[in-house]
């Protein structure tokens, strides 16, 4: 019986050992993310024009809900970048191709109820992405050219509509094609 008993506890030893080594690991590797975080990110952010009520987003959702390019790309969250930049992910947040989806139409911040302008804060990230050598100026200068170029592309689409001018596909392809070559070109 007392050989039964001994190996008993011998069994349930070597499964409370494995546990307890997990949760040593996890901690462990919950203080070095923690130790990545920059607590002061969130007030950087807010000490910059448009970024003073960051602190007031309580994660509501709208910015995201409203969001146009949420409509084509699930992975572009705002909601989630403001997210971050509270708990101080600068690197995550910097080094994110994210910040360079944001269209800038505002449209995020007009529907927010706690007047967070999160349009701004893309410019502020995008600013300090490029500050901070995380993105080239290079790369910069090609988004700002594509920028350009996709509100070129909307102008005329909508004069057309309004002037009742009727382009075919065929033109608008050659039209979008010419320019992408134009602004592709280093």
């Amino acid at each position: 019986m007392e050989t039964s008993k001994q190996n008993n506890k011998e069994e349930t030893e070597p499964q409370a050992a494995p546990q307890a080594k997990n949760q040593v690991e996890k901690s462990e590797a919950a203080e070095a993310v923690v130790s990545q975080l920059d607590l002061r990110f969130r007030d950087e952010i807010a000490g910059q024009p448009g970024g003073e009520n960051i602190r007031r987003c309580f994660a509501c959702g709208t910015c995201a809900a409203g969001c146009p390019v949420t409509e084509v790309d699930s992975e572009y969250n705002c909601r989630r970048i403001i997210r971050q930049i509270l708990l101080g992910m600068r690197d995550e947040v910097l080094s994110s191709p994210l910040i360079w989806f944001c269209l800038v139409c505002y449209r995020c911040y007009v529907r927010c109820p706690q007047k967070v302008n999160f349009t701004d804060i893309m410019r502020v990230l995008r600013y300090l992405a490029v500050k901070e050598k995380r993105v080239s100026p290079e790369v910069f200068e090609q988004i700002t050219k594509l920028d350009r170029f996709s509100q070129v592309i909307r102008h005329d689409l909508v004069k057309g509509f309004f002037e009742n001018k009727d382009v075919s596909l065929e033109e608008l392809e050659s039209h979008v094609s010419g320019a992408m070559k134009e602004a592709l070109v280093k």
